[in-house]
Protein backbone atom coordinates (compact mmCIF):
# COMPACT_ATOMS: atom_id res chain seq x y z
CA UNK A 1 0.00 0.00 0.00
CA UNK A 2 1.19 3.23 -1.25
CA UNK A 3 1.28 5.64 1.97
CA UNK A 4 0.12 9.55 1.64
CA UNK A 5 2.79 11.30 1.97
CA UNK A 6 2.08 15.10 1.77
CA UNK A 7 4.59 18.22 2.27
CA UNK A 8 3.98 20.20 5.71
CA UNK A 9 2.43 23.04 4.27
CA UNK A 10 4.66 26.31 4.79
CA UNK A 11 3.68 29.82 4.37
CA UNK A 12 5.11 31.68 1.86
CA UNK A 13 7.25 34.60 1.48
CA UNK A 14 4.35 36.87 0.76
CA UNK A 15 2.06 35.41 3.61
CA UNK A 16 4.32 36.03 5.94
CA UNK A 17 4.70 39.92 4.80
CA UNK A 18 1.03 40.02 5.23
CA UNK A 19 1.09 38.59 8.79
CA UNK A 20 3.60 41.41 9.37
CA UNK A 21 1.07 43.91 8.15
CA UNK A 22 -1.68 42.48 9.77
CA UNK A 23 0.12 42.74 12.92
CA UNK A 24 1.40 46.60 12.16
CA UNK A 25 -2.59 47.29 12.02
CA UNK A 26 -3.88 45.42 14.43
CA UNK A 27 -5.44 47.28 16.97
CA UNK A 28 -4.70 45.58 20.34
CA UNK A 29 -0.69 46.12 19.10
CA UNK A 30 -0.59 48.97 16.91
CA UNK A 31 -0.69 51.90 20.17
CA UNK A 32 1.99 49.80 21.10
CA UNK A 33 4.10 50.15 18.15
CA UNK A 34 3.50 53.93 17.95
CA UNK A 35 4.54 54.60 21.64
CA UNK A 36 7.94 52.87 21.35
CA UNK A 37 8.31 54.58 17.94
CA UNK A 38 8.44 57.81 19.92
CA UNK A 39 9.66 56.51 23.04
CA UNK A 40 12.58 55.29 21.30
CA UNK A 41 13.41 58.29 19.16
CA UNK A 42 13.40 60.16 22.80
CA UNK A 43 16.34 57.79 23.89
CA UNK A 44 18.35 58.88 20.94
CA UNK A 45 17.69 62.59 22.00
CA UNK A 46 18.47 62.16 25.59
CA UNK A 47 21.69 59.92 24.78
CA UNK A 48 23.03 62.56 22.89
CA UNK A 49 21.66 65.98 24.66
CA UNK A 50 22.93 65.20 28.32
CA UNK A 51 26.47 64.21 26.94
CA UNK A 52 27.29 66.59 24.69
CA UNK A 53 25.13 69.41 26.85
CA UNK A 54 27.53 68.88 30.14
CA UNK A 55 30.56 68.98 27.70
CA UNK A 56 29.64 72.26 25.83
CA UNK A 57 28.55 73.85 29.79
CA UNK A 58 32.18 72.73 30.58
CA UNK A 59 31.82 69.26 32.70
CA UNK A 60 34.96 67.22 32.77
CA UNK A 61 35.26 63.37 31.89
CA UNK A 62 34.80 62.55 35.97
CA UNK A 63 31.18 64.64 36.20
CA UNK A 64 30.25 63.07 32.89
CA UNK A 65 30.50 59.41 34.08
CA UNK A 66 29.00 60.10 37.81
CA UNK A 67 26.07 61.61 36.43
CA UNK A 68 25.85 58.61 33.57
CA UNK A 69 26.51 56.50 37.01
CA UNK A 70 23.98 57.81 38.73
CA UNK A 71 21.58 57.24 36.20
CA UNK A 72 22.49 53.71 35.83
CA UNK A 73 22.63 53.58 39.54
CA UNK A 74 18.34 52.30 39.96
CA UNK A 75 19.38 49.24 37.87
CA UNK A 76 18.23 47.26 41.18
CA UNK A 77 14.92 48.70 40.85
CA UNK A 78 14.52 46.69 37.61
CA UNK A 79 13.50 43.41 40.30
CA UNK A 80 10.86 45.86 41.89
CA UNK A 81 9.63 46.29 38.11
CA UNK A 82 9.40 42.94 37.50
CA UNK A 83 7.04 42.49 40.41
CA UNK A 84 4.94 45.83 38.89
CA UNK A 85 4.85 44.48 35.74
CA UNK A 86 3.05 41.08 36.63
CA UNK A 87 1.12 42.29 39.47
CA UNK A 88 -0.44 45.44 37.92
CA UNK A 89 -1.68 46.12 34.44
CA UNK A 90 1.33 46.15 32.31
CA UNK A 91 0.28 49.18 29.91
CA UNK A 92 -0.78 51.36 33.59
CA UNK A 93 3.01 50.96 34.70
CA UNK A 94 4.75 51.16 31.47
CA UNK A 95 2.15 54.66 31.07
CA UNK A 96 3.70 55.85 34.94
CA UNK A 97 7.36 55.54 34.06
CA UNK A 98 6.93 57.52 30.56
CA UNK A 99 4.92 60.10 32.59
CA UNK A 100 8.30 59.98 35.30
CA UNK A 101 10.39 60.23 32.29
CA UNK A 102 8.83 63.54 30.84
CA UNK A 103 9.06 65.32 33.72
CA UNK A 104 12.65 64.81 34.67
CA UNK A 105 13.83 65.18 30.70
CA UNK A 106 11.99 68.55 30.97
CA UNK A 107 14.11 69.45 34.22
CA UNK A 108 17.02 68.41 32.59
CA UNK A 109 16.66 70.57 30.00
CA UNK A 110 16.23 73.66 31.69
CA UNK A 111 19.43 72.89 33.47
CA UNK A 112 21.60 72.50 30.47
CA UNK A 113 19.97 75.60 29.49
CA UNK A 114 21.09 77.23 32.51
CA UNK A 115 24.87 76.36 32.29
CA UNK A 116 25.30 76.27 35.88
CA UNK A 117 23.49 73.93 37.43
CA UNK A 118 26.02 71.82 40.22
CA UNK A 119 26.42 68.23 39.35
CA UNK A 120 24.55 67.02 42.05
CA UNK A 121 21.54 68.25 40.93
CA UNK A 122 21.84 66.93 37.44
CA UNK A 123 23.17 63.40 39.30
CA UNK A 124 19.21 63.74 41.18
CA UNK A 125 17.45 64.28 37.72
CA UNK A 126 19.50 61.35 36.29
CA UNK A 127 18.77 59.15 39.68
CA UNK A 128 14.97 59.91 38.49
CA UNK A 129 15.13 59.19 34.98
CA UNK A 130 17.30 55.84 35.60
CA UNK A 131 14.41 55.15 37.93
CA UNK A 132 11.53 55.09 35.36
CA UNK A 133 14.16 53.72 32.75
CA UNK A 134 14.46 50.73 35.08
CA UNK A 135 11.07 50.29 36.11
CA UNK A 136 10.08 50.17 32.47
CA UNK A 137 12.49 48.01 31.22
CA UNK A 138 11.36 44.56 32.28
CA UNK A 139 7.65 45.14 32.05
CA UNK A 140 7.83 46.40 28.30
CA UNK A 141 9.41 42.85 27.21
CA UNK A 142 6.64 40.94 28.90
CA UNK A 143 3.97 43.21 26.95
CA UNK A 144 3.56 41.26 23.66
CA UNK A 145 2.63 38.10 25.53
CA UNK A 146 -0.75 40.24 26.98
CA UNK A 147 -1.51 41.39 23.54
CA UNK A 148 -0.79 38.88 20.99
CA UNK A 149 -1.73 34.58 20.91
CA UNK A 150 1.69 32.29 21.40
CA UNK A 151 1.67 31.73 17.32
CA UNK A 152 2.09 35.58 16.67
CA UNK A 153 4.38 36.14 19.77
CA UNK A 154 7.98 35.82 17.63
CA UNK A 155 6.66 38.10 14.58
CA UNK A 156 5.47 40.38 17.40
CA UNK A 157 8.68 40.58 19.09
CA UNK A 158 10.50 41.24 16.15
CA UNK A 159 8.23 43.72 14.97
CA UNK A 160 8.34 46.31 17.87
CA UNK A 161 12.62 45.24 17.14
CA UNK A 162 11.90 47.30 14.18
CA UNK A 163 9.67 49.84 15.69
CA UNK A 164 12.38 50.65 18.22
CA UNK A 165 14.90 50.79 15.63
CA UNK A 166 13.34 53.23 13.44
CA UNK A 167 12.09 55.73 16.48
CA UNK A 168 16.25 55.15 17.52
CA UNK A 169 17.41 55.85 14.32
CA UNK A 170 15.44 58.96 14.02
CA UNK A 171 15.93 60.01 17.12
CA UNK A 172 19.71 59.84 17.31
CA UNK A 173 20.32 61.34 13.92
CA UNK A 174 18.04 64.10 14.55
CA UNK A 175 19.76 64.75 17.81
CA UNK A 176 22.99 65.77 16.60
CA UNK A 177 21.39 68.05 14.25
CA UNK A 178 19.35 69.33 16.92
CA UNK A 179 21.71 70.10 19.58
CA UNK A 180 24.45 71.44 16.90
CA UNK A 181 21.74 73.80 15.86
CA UNK A 182 19.51 74.71 18.92
CA UNK A 183 21.15 73.52 21.40
CA UNK A 184 21.18 70.10 24.06
CA UNK A 185 18.42 71.66 25.90
CA UNK A 186 16.52 72.00 23.23
CA UNK A 187 16.73 67.99 22.27
CA UNK A 188 16.29 66.94 26.20
CA UNK A 189 12.49 69.04 26.17
CA UNK A 190 12.00 67.25 22.96
CA UNK A 191 12.65 63.80 24.45
CA UNK A 192 10.19 65.18 27.57
CA UNK A 193 7.32 65.67 24.72
CA UNK A 194 8.06 62.56 23.41
CA UNK A 195 7.55 60.20 26.37
CA UNK A 196 4.32 62.15 27.19
CA UNK A 197 3.24 61.59 23.81
CA UNK A 198 3.94 57.89 24.42
CA UNK A 199 2.39 57.32 27.48
CA UNK A 200 -0.85 58.77 26.14
CA UNK A 201 -0.50 56.04 23.68
CA UNK A 202 0.22 53.13 26.24
CA UNK A 203 -2.79 54.08 28.74
CA UNK A 204 -5.17 53.25 25.06
CA UNK A 205 -3.81 49.66 25.55
CA UNK A 206 -6.27 46.65 26.30
CA UNK A 207 -3.91 44.77 28.50
CA UNK A 208 -5.75 42.20 31.23
CA UNK A 209 -4.95 41.83 34.67
CA UNK A 210 -4.05 38.00 34.84
CA UNK A 211 -4.00 37.81 38.86
CA UNK A 212 -6.52 38.10 40.78
CA UNK A 213 -5.23 37.17 44.38
CA UNK A 214 -0.92 38.41 44.68
CA UNK A 215 1.41 36.97 46.78
CA UNK A 216 3.97 39.25 48.91
CA UNK A 217 6.68 40.96 47.07
CA UNK A 218 9.27 38.48 48.29
CA UNK A 219 7.19 35.79 47.30
CA UNK A 220 6.83 37.01 43.89
CA UNK A 221 10.54 37.50 43.27
CA UNK A 222 11.25 34.32 44.63
CA UNK A 223 8.77 32.33 42.35
CA UNK A 224 10.68 34.60 39.76
CA UNK A 225 14.33 33.52 41.07
CA UNK A 226 13.27 29.98 40.91
CA UNK A 227 12.33 29.22 37.85
CA UNK A 228 15.61 31.29 36.28
CA UNK A 229 17.86 29.53 38.57
CA UNK A 230 16.18 26.26 37.05
CA UNK A 231 17.79 26.85 33.59
CA UNK A 232 21.35 27.44 33.25
CA UNK A 233 20.93 28.71 30.18
CA UNK A 234 19.13 31.95 31.47
CA UNK A 235 22.34 32.15 33.15
CA UNK A 236 24.70 32.17 29.98
CA UNK A 237 22.50 34.71 28.69
CA UNK A 238 22.80 37.03 31.30
CA UNK A 239 26.49 36.86 31.79
CA UNK A 240 26.64 37.93 28.32
CA UNK A 241 23.95 40.43 28.29
CA UNK A 242 25.83 42.14 30.99
CA UNK A 243 28.83 42.08 29.02
CA UNK A 244 27.11 43.57 26.36
CA UNK A 245 25.33 46.38 28.38
CA UNK A 246 28.53 47.09 30.37
CA UNK A 247 30.61 48.26 26.59
CA UNK A 248 27.21 49.72 25.29
CA UNK A 249 26.56 52.41 28.05
CA UNK A 250 30.63 53.14 28.37
CA UNK A 251 30.54 53.77 24.70
CA UNK A 252 27.66 55.57 24.48
CA UNK A 253 27.69 57.76 27.66
CA UNK A 254 31.28 58.67 27.96
CA UNK A 255 34.18 57.35 25.56
CA UNK A 256 32.42 57.59 22.39
CA UNK A 257 31.40 61.66 22.58
CA UNK A 258 34.57 62.15 24.70
CA UNK A 259 36.53 60.16 21.67
CA UNK A 260 34.88 62.14 19.44
CA UNK A 261 35.70 65.90 21.12
CA UNK A 262 39.62 65.03 21.23
CA UNK A 263 40.00 64.25 17.90
CA UNK A 264 37.83 67.20 17.05
CA UNK A 265 34.54 65.43 15.70
CA UNK A 266 31.40 67.19 16.05
CA UNK A 267 27.83 65.95 17.67
CA UNK A 268 26.22 66.03 14.72
CA UNK A 269 28.61 63.21 13.33
CA UNK A 270 28.32 61.45 16.52
CA UNK A 271 24.42 61.71 16.32
CA UNK A 272 24.70 59.82 13.04
CA UNK A 273 27.40 57.35 14.43
CA UNK A 274 24.66 56.20 16.78
CA UNK A 275 21.66 56.46 13.82
CA UNK A 276 23.62 54.45 12.37
CA UNK A 277 23.49 50.93 15.20
CA UNK A 278 19.66 52.11 15.50
CA UNK A 279 19.90 51.28 11.39
CA UNK A 280 21.40 47.96 12.07
CA UNK A 281 18.88 47.29 14.86
CA UNK A 282 16.25 47.02 12.14
CA UNK A 283 17.96 45.22 9.54
CA UNK A 284 18.59 43.00 12.68
CA UNK A 285 15.20 42.90 13.48
CA UNK A 286 13.79 42.50 9.82
CA UNK A 287 16.22 39.01 9.43
CA UNK A 288 15.19 37.92 12.75
CA UNK A 289 11.42 37.40 11.74
CA UNK A 290 12.49 35.11 9.10
CA UNK A 291 15.53 33.52 10.85
CA UNK A 292 14.82 30.95 13.60
CA UNK A 293 17.94 29.52 14.06
CA UNK A 294 18.07 25.92 15.76
CA UNK A 295 19.62 26.92 18.61
CA UNK A 296 18.69 30.22 19.25
CA UNK A 297 20.56 30.46 22.76
CA UNK A 298 24.15 29.81 21.30
CA UNK A 299 23.68 31.86 18.32
CA UNK A 300 22.48 34.60 20.96
CA UNK A 301 25.31 34.33 23.11
CA UNK A 302 28.12 34.50 20.01
CA UNK A 303 26.24 37.61 17.92
CA UNK A 304 26.62 39.80 21.20
CA UNK A 305 30.02 39.36 20.60
CA UNK A 306 29.38 42.53 18.16
CA UNK A 307 28.42 44.69 21.07
CA UNK A 308 32.44 45.35 21.20
CA UNK A 309 33.10 45.87 17.49
CA UNK A 310 32.66 49.54 18.08
CA UNK A 311 35.11 50.14 21.25
CA UNK A 312 37.82 48.27 19.39
CA UNK A 313 36.94 50.41 16.35
CA UNK A 314 37.37 53.46 18.82
CA UNK A 315 40.32 51.71 20.59
CA UNK A 316 42.29 51.53 17.24
CA UNK A 317 41.58 54.73 16.47
CA UNK A 318 39.68 54.29 13.15
CA UNK A 319 38.13 56.51 10.75
CA UNK A 320 34.29 57.58 11.81
CA UNK A 321 33.16 55.25 8.73
CA UNK A 322 34.68 52.64 10.16
CA UNK A 323 33.09 52.86 13.46
CA UNK A 324 29.73 53.83 11.80
CA UNK A 325 30.21 49.93 10.29
CA UNK A 326 30.67 48.60 13.73
CA UNK A 327 27.49 50.34 14.88
CA UNK A 328 25.14 48.54 12.26
CA UNK A 329 27.37 45.30 12.97
CA UNK A 330 26.25 45.74 16.95
CA UNK A 331 23.00 46.45 16.02
CA UNK A 332 21.94 44.15 14.09
CA UNK A 333 23.66 41.27 16.34
CA UNK A 334 21.41 42.99 19.54
CA UNK A 335 18.11 43.10 17.55
CA UNK A 336 18.44 39.91 16.46
CA UNK A 337 19.75 38.58 19.85
CA UNK A 338 16.62 40.58 21.53
CA UNK A 339 14.07 38.41 19.38
CA UNK A 340 15.36 34.83 19.94
CA UNK A 341 15.71 35.84 23.69
CA UNK A 342 12.61 37.00 24.47
CA UNK A 343 10.77 34.80 22.33
CA UNK A 344 12.68 31.94 23.88
CA UNK A 345 11.54 33.28 27.34
CA UNK A 346 7.63 33.36 26.57
CA UNK A 347 8.23 29.88 24.81
CA UNK A 348 10.04 28.47 28.30
CA UNK A 349 7.98 30.95 30.99
CA UNK A 350 3.99 31.29 32.13
CA UNK A 351 3.10 34.48 30.92
CA UNK A 352 2.17 35.39 34.60
CA UNK A 353 6.03 35.63 35.13
CA UNK A 354 7.34 37.23 32.32
CA UNK A 355 8.49 40.39 33.83
CA UNK A 356 9.91 38.97 36.85
CA UNK A 357 12.28 36.46 35.38
CA UNK A 358 13.44 38.81 32.48
CA UNK A 359 14.13 41.28 35.63
CA UNK A 360 16.39 38.42 37.12
CA UNK A 361 18.07 38.07 33.76
CA UNK A 362 18.90 41.56 32.92
CA UNK A 363 20.01 43.07 36.72
CA UNK A 364 23.21 41.54 36.92
CA UNK A 365 23.45 43.84 33.55
CA UNK A 366 22.78 47.52 34.93
CA UNK A 367 23.72 46.77 38.68
CA UNK A 368 27.08 46.34 37.39
CA UNK A 369 27.16 49.51 34.90
CA UNK A 370 26.93 52.07 37.39
CA UNK A 371 30.61 50.32 38.75
CA UNK A 372 31.83 50.50 34.84
CA UNK A 373 30.84 54.09 34.45
CA UNK A 374 32.29 55.27 37.52
CA UNK A 375 35.66 53.62 36.69
CA UNK A 376 35.75 54.38 33.17
CA UNK A 377 35.93 58.10 33.67
CA UNK A 378 39.14 58.02 35.54
CA UNK A 379 40.35 55.77 33.26
CA UNK A 380 39.70 58.18 30.45
CA UNK A 381 40.93 60.72 31.86
CA UNK A 382 44.26 59.03 32.74
CA UNK A 383 44.85 57.00 29.85
CA UNK A 384 42.84 58.61 27.08
CA UNK A 385 39.38 56.87 25.66
CA UNK A 386 41.27 54.72 22.97
CA UNK A 387 42.58 52.72 26.18
CA UNK A 388 39.58 52.84 28.19
CA UNK A 389 37.77 51.31 24.88
CA UNK A 390 39.74 48.21 24.47
CA UNK A 391 40.00 47.24 27.98
CA UNK A 392 36.10 47.19 27.30
CA UNK A 393 36.42 45.12 24.34
CA UNK A 394 38.35 42.44 25.68
CA UNK A 395 36.53 42.02 28.18
CA UNK A 396 33.66 41.40 25.96
CA UNK A 397 35.46 38.57 24.19
CA UNK A 398 35.99 36.84 27.57
CA UNK A 399 32.47 37.02 28.88
CA UNK A 400 31.58 34.94 25.41
CA UNK A 401 33.75 32.37 26.20
CA UNK A 402 32.41 32.17 29.86
CA UNK A 403 29.06 32.01 28.63
CA UNK A 404 30.03 29.55 26.13
CA UNK A 405 31.74 27.29 28.77
CA UNK A 406 28.68 27.77 31.18
CA UNK A 407 26.11 26.98 28.42
CA UNK A 408 27.76 23.57 27.53
CA UNK A 409 28.40 22.45 31.52
CA UNK A 410 24.70 23.39 31.86
CA UNK A 411 23.54 21.29 28.47
CA UNK A 412 25.80 18.36 30.12
CA UNK A 413 24.24 18.42 33.52
CA UNK A 414 21.34 18.14 31.67
CA UNK A 415 21.60 15.34 29.93
CA UNK A 416 23.43 13.47 32.92
CA UNK A 417 19.73 14.26 35.12
CA UNK A 418 17.83 12.55 31.86
CA UNK A 419 20.59 9.52 31.77
CA UNK A 420 19.66 9.23 35.29
CA UNK A 421 16.02 9.38 35.29
CA UNK A 422 15.90 6.74 32.71
CA UNK A 423 18.45 4.23 34.29
CA UNK A 424 15.67 4.60 37.09
CA UNK A 425 12.80 3.97 34.98
CA UNK A 426 14.67 1.17 33.58
CA UNK A 427 15.77 -0.39 36.74
CA UNK A 428 12.14 -0.24 38.43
Amino acid sequence: MLRDRRVPHRPSRQGRTVTAFRLLSNPAVAPLLAARLLSSAGLGFGQVALVWGMKANGYGASAISLVAACKALPALLILAGGVLGDRFKRHHVLAAAELTASATWLAIGVCLLDGRTPTAVLCVLALLSGTAFFVFLPTVRGIVADLLPGAERHAGNALVGQTEAVGALVGLAAAGAVVGSFGAASAAVLKAVLCLVSAALLLRLKVPLRRTKAPGPISELAAGWKHFAAHPWMWATALQFTAAVIATATLTDVIGPLFMSEHGRSARTWGIIGACEAFGALAGAVLAVRWKPRRPVTVGIVLLTFAGAPLLAVGITTPSPVIAATMVASGVAKAVFLVLWLTQLQKTLPVEMLARVNSWSIVPAYALAPIALLLVGPLTEADGPGHAALAIATTTLLATIAALLVLLLGARAANRREEDATELLTAS
